[in-house]
């Protein structure tokens, strides 16, 4: 049997310092074996240990039953900080419950089935602009996801002058941005400067002016009344119940970074990897492309009619996480598995590791969406499957995700034939997500 390929593990035991290196270039490769089969593993630094955690139940704990004990790790959260400023993946207690009691409406209820036209409309966008012949697929999807964010987000599509931008400086911050800064390893007091690559830093501060054209922009329309009726104006005008306040211009645009990068990079990923997969398993490829021939005409209904695509998006997120690991921060003293967690101990969560557990899923590395309608793969889609993180913070836009993706796979599969490259196998790597070392390159062919 054919397995997807995954990155080699490093060996055992190496130098704090090496780690480091081999941290900071893939995060993947730089975790020994064992952490596939292990339900708790403890990693010292001079100065403060790390617990990656796969028992569900301490999974259970730190993301469910108790997630304000466990916050947002600032130690990770500084490489992201010139991009992403104070927006709602990174900030903690009273400010993230504020930014979520406004943002949280925009996609509750009937919403989705409000911005289902507009990613309809990407998704036909993104089978016209698809050409025939040998195709380096990350930059396929790539396209496709931005032109839905500002499809949905600011009603406009990806050819939109300050749209192109971004979608143009995104990519230039993706490749310079490390998955970590080095303030995640050392204790560097809150005056030093964190050391950004000047390309980072630049790149961002470019992003952020676009977004804050985009932002202003839309203001002017909503003053005057004449602003469309997508997810910017819904955030823009929804009034926190509790404080009475709006956000700010600053921190619409931290919001606006956020939802390009989680929304964009996370469904690129994604979708790629599923696109690979489906060229590794053609018969898995004509499913799909049998089952998309529902897809005439935009309704929201036809979604629940494409439940193989689903079923091969949520196994590509399964083996290819987009994001790979999370990581809390323990805020008071705690024992897990009779070990002691320090405050300040970081509490690491890996989607990577815990969706290919060796004691959790039944022949984890292979590519199976039929085990999604199971018993095991039900319970471990409960226990053990958490792509858009789970408990109070899991993803605002994870419905959102779980209607684009499919739609847009269903959508390419309909009129193109996805068939594998010789000599050209991916190898995953994690940045900003997991994406694939030198792209994922594929044959690209009409029905």
């Amino acid at each position: 049997m054919t397995l997807p390929p995954k990155p080699v593990a490093r060996p055992e035991k190496v130098s704090l310092w090496r780690y480091i290196k081999l941290f900071r270039r893939d995060i993947l490769s730089a975790q020994p074996a064992k952490l596939y089969r292990a339900w708790m593993a403890e990693f010292r630094t001079p100065f403060f240990r790390s617990f990656m955690v796969n028992d569900v139940r301490l999974l259970d704990l730190v993301l469910k039953q108790r997630p304000e004990d466990f916050p947002k790790s600032a130690r990770v959260s500084e490489g992201l900080r010139p991009l992403l400023g104070q927006s709602v993946f990174l900030t903690n207690g009273e400010t993230w419950r504020r930014q979520r009691r406004i943002i949280d409406p925009a996609f509750e209820g009937g919403r989705l089935r409000d911005t289902f036209p507009a990613m309809w409309a990407a998704s036909q966008a993104c089978v016209a602009r698809l050409e025939t012949g040998t195709i380096e697929i990350e930059e396929v999807t790539s396209h496709a996801a931005a032109d839905v964010i500002f499809r949905t987000l600011f009603s406009i599509p990806i050819e939109n002058e300050i749209a192109a931008k971004v979608f143009s400086e995104f990519r230039d911050y993706q490749r310079s941005q490390p998955i970590v800064n080095i303030a995640a390893f050392l204790p560097l007091p809150r005056w030093m400067p964190r050391f950004f690559r000047r390309q980072t830093r630049e790149t961002a501060r470019s992003i952020r002016s676009l977004i804050a054209q985009l932002t202003k922009a839309r203001a002017a329309e909503i003053d005057a009344g004449a602003a469309p009726d997508d997810l910017a104006t819904k955030i823009m005008t929804t009034v926190d119940p509790e404080t009475g306040d709006t956000f700010s211009s600053e921190e619409m645009v931290d919001q606006v970074a956020i939802f390009f990068l989680a929304g964009h990079e996370t469904s690129a990923s994604a979708l790629a990897w599923s696109l690979y997969l489906l060229a590794l398993y053609p018969e898995w490829q004509e499913k799909l492309a049998q089952e998309a021939a529902v897809l005439e005409s935009c309704d929201f209904a036809v979604t629940s009619q494409l439940k193989l695509s689903r079923d091969v998006f949520r196994e590509a997120l399964r083996l290819y996480p987009p994001v790979p690991m999370m990581v809390r921060e323990a805020s008071c003293e705690e024992v897990f598995r009779g070990r002691k967690v320090a405050v300040g101990s970081q509490i690491v969560l890996s989607p990577w590791h815990l969706h290919r557990h060796e004691r959790l899923w039944s022949r984890p590395d292979a590519f199976e969406p039929e085990r999604w309608q199971t018993e095991e793969g039900r319970s471990c889609a409960r226990n053990a499957y958490m792509p858009f993180s789970v408990g109070p913070r899991v993803c605002t836009g994870a419905g959102f995700a779980m209607v684009e993706g499919p739609l847009i796979l269903s959508m390419l599969l309909k009129r193109f034939r996805f068939d594998l490259v010789e000599g050209r196998s991916p190898q995953p790597v994690a940045h900003l997500t997991v994406r694939a070392k030198d792209g994922i390159w594929l044959k690209v062919s009409k029905r």
